[in-house]
């Protein structure tokens, strides 16, 4: 037999096991999907049409997916203990490409940038098509198949999926699947009056029951957008919209929405998707007498996805971006028998505002007491970790947390308020407050994580030791993010310390919003001095890719669900073991301005006792004294230190 003949026969044979594996995974996840679509629809008039026609998009999904992207499957899942996105070899940037290089074709140049950093993760910000001027960063979406005009094509989308599968850089797209823009084809149909897309979303001939759910839901924009309905003129009815009045929520009761999302969903995942982040999955299912968040239906819609995303495209993973309370987050994850089967990622934005609350305070109390909660993340599944991202920062985390530090809530959350928005005495942080509402004073923190790390300001006044005290924040917190159990996703510019970026004002589609105040436009000159030693740009930019390389180095990092916080009897250190077999690392991080000291008893809990630790981020290694001596922290000091 020639090579031609057993090229073909291989591949022949290849396809048969491709087909007989995605054979197998609908046969063992037909019950489960059954049953949750049960739940939902089981009395909706269209139920029995509607179940037969998501087996047919389940179907046809997997028939057009590319045998690379099925061959990729199965490497991807052929392992469950070893679930890819666990690997402490991840690490990530999120960016908004038409500020960062201008196109799709242009992010495809920047990609040995990203290598040069260390950089296999990139979460790419809403680009599908939106309004120019409703557009809300790209989450007011009017097509979920074509990419905005201003990025580029569907076929720069591919070409940039091969160049980065070809350097092991993965990818992350959103889906927005709460709502979309009143200029979606669905939407402008209801508002011409076909029944069928006015079905699609929730629409109300008067304000009895619109009235009724306002009196338990909360307002996410009070300032810019409130209220919870929009009253359309052109059909004497009110639609819900719970973000901006130009963004109709999607009414999940209604199973052809489910479908026509489903769709939209795999149709990203055959563009090459490796993780596809469901935009505020929180706000699914709407019920009177509630606050319409977190419910047990949106919970079942994305177990239902997951299921039905395990059958086709398993290869992709599920981010669910729910910024809710700490008991809340965990759910996402999936509880009961969809424990660690419902998504895959979720943020950690306890976590990332808990650092900001420690470095405000200097004291590391209420950090330690949410982390009781974070420590029940199921095994298998995974957080992504981040000091900023493109949000607001949301002080979210329980009161009883800042209780147990000896705060009073209201009292401390308005300090922390004050303070990164430069209106406490001697604070050095230049931030504003977002989405502020008068009624429950209520507010979130804008402003990019050099600005609020005091760099801006150290660089107004020109004072050298208040810009190395800002640049040893940055990193402090970068640190702390980048060793926890999870994937670290640094958000573009912090990589070179970009402070905020007051140019929004500028422009009318974002002077209301000042969120893009921390959403830089990139200055490549700028950039390029990350190169010359004794820039701030250099200094960030060496620590920065210098972490990402100590982290790639220590198998022990990737998320085993092994990490335990120790105890450091010293309020200003928090620290956490990261064990896995024989391997140990101590992760010890100073959130104080002085210099601080713990006990060398400190390394000798957890059943060890090391003689010697290598500091791997000084690259020294450390003699460990008795009990009753001491090992000094300078000012934001952090430690990586490994048992030798």
């Amino acid at each position: 037999m020639n090579k031609i003949s057993l090229n073909i026969l291989n591949q022949e044979e290849e396809m048969i096991a491709i087909n007989g594996d995605y054979f197998n995974r609908s046969k063992s996840s037909e019950a489960d999907i059954k049953m949750l679509f049960d739940k939902l629809y089981a009395n909706h008039p269209n139920a029995k049409e509607c179940y037969t026609q998501l087996l047919m998009i389940i179907d046809i999904a997997f028939t057009n997916r590319s045998n690379e992207l099925k061959k990729l499957d199965i490497a991807k899942t052929k392992n469950e203990n070893e679930k890819w996105f666990l690997s402490n070899k991840l690490c990530g940037m999120s960016l908004y490409v038409d500020r960062f290089c201008g196109s799709i074709n242009n992010l495809e140049n920047k990609l040995n940038y990203f290598e040069d950093l260390g950089i296999n993760f990139l979460h790419i910000m809403p680009i599908f098509e939106s309004p120019k001027n409703e557009s809300d960063g790209g989450y007011a979406v009017s097509n979920f198949r074509k990419i905005d005009a201003r990025f580029g094509t569907i076929e720069d989308v591919k070409d940039l999926h091969k160049s980065m599968h070809k350097k092991k850089i993965h990818l992350m797209l959103d889906i927005v699947l709460n709502h979309s823009s009143h200029k979606h084809e669905w939407a402008m149909k209801a508002k011409a009056g076909e029944k069928k897309y006015q079905d699609f979303f929730y629409f109300f001939d008067d304000r009895q029951i619109p009235d009724q759910l306002e009196q338990t839901m909360s307002e996410v924009f009070p300032e810019s957008s409130p209220g919870n309905f929009t009253y359309i003129k052109e059909l004497d009815k009110w639609v819900m919209t719970v973000f901006h009045h130009y963004q109709w929520d999607l009414n999940y009761s209604n199973p052809a929405v489910f479908n026509e999302m489903l769709d939209n969903i795999f149709f990203s995942a055959n563009l090459g998707v490796d993780v596809l982040r469901i935009d505020a999955p929180a706000f699914l299912w709407k019920k009177i007498g509630t606050n319409s968040q977190n419910l047990e239906e949106a919970h079942t819609i994305i177990q239902l996805i997951k299921q039905c995303v395990q059958v086709a495209t398993p290869g992709m993973a599920l981010l669910a971006e729910a910024i809710v309370s700490p008991t809340e987050i965990m759910k996402y994850f999936g509880e009961g028998d969809f424990l660690a089967r419902e998504s895959d990622f979720a943020y950690n934005a306890t976590q990332m505002a808990l650092q900001w609350d420690a470095l405000a305070t200097g004291d590391t109390r209420v950090m330690l007491a949410a982390q009781s909660q974070l420590l029940k993340k199921p095994f298998g599944s995974t957080w992504i970790n981040y000091t900023r991202c493109h949000d607001d920062i949301g002080l979210g985390y329980d009161d009883y947390m800042i209780g147990q530090a000896g705060y009073n809530p209201y009292e401390h959350r308005t300090f922390l308020k004050n303070y990164y928005s430069g209106n406490f005495n001697g604070s050095p942080a230049k931030g504003a407050l977002f989405s502020v509402n008068e009624k429950t004073g209520d507010a979130r923190i804008s402003g990019s994580l050099a600005s609020l790390c005091g760099l801006e300001k150290a660089i107004e006044l020109n004072d050298t030791n208040a810009i190395e005290t800002s640049i040893a924040k940055i990193i402090l917190m970068q640190a702390q993010s980048f060793f926890l159990g999870g994937v670290p996703v640094i958000f573009y510019g912090d990589e070179q310390g970009y402070t905020n970026d007051y140019t929004y004002l500028n422009d009318a589609d974002k002077s209301y919003d000042n969120r893009w105040m921390h959403r830089p436009l990139i200055d490549w000159k700028k950039n390029k001095k990350s190169y010359i030693e004794g820039t701030t740009e250099h200094a960030i930019f060496s620590l920065t890719k210098k972490l990402i390389a100590i982290r790639k180095s220590l198998y022990v990092i990737a998320d085993k669900k092994n990490t335990t916080w120790i105890n450091t009897n010293n309020n200003a250190v928090a620290a956490y073991l990261r064990a896995w077999e024989n391997d140990r690392v101590y992760c010890i991080f100073n959130f104080s301005g002085v210099d601080t000291k713990i006990s060398w008893y400190t390394f000798k809990q957890n059943g060890m006792k090391p003689i010697k630790l290598y500091n791997y981020w000084l690259e020294e290694t450390l003699n460990v004294g008795d009990d009753d001596q001491f090992i000094t922290l300078k000012p934001y000091q952090f430690l990586i230190l490994e048992p030798r």
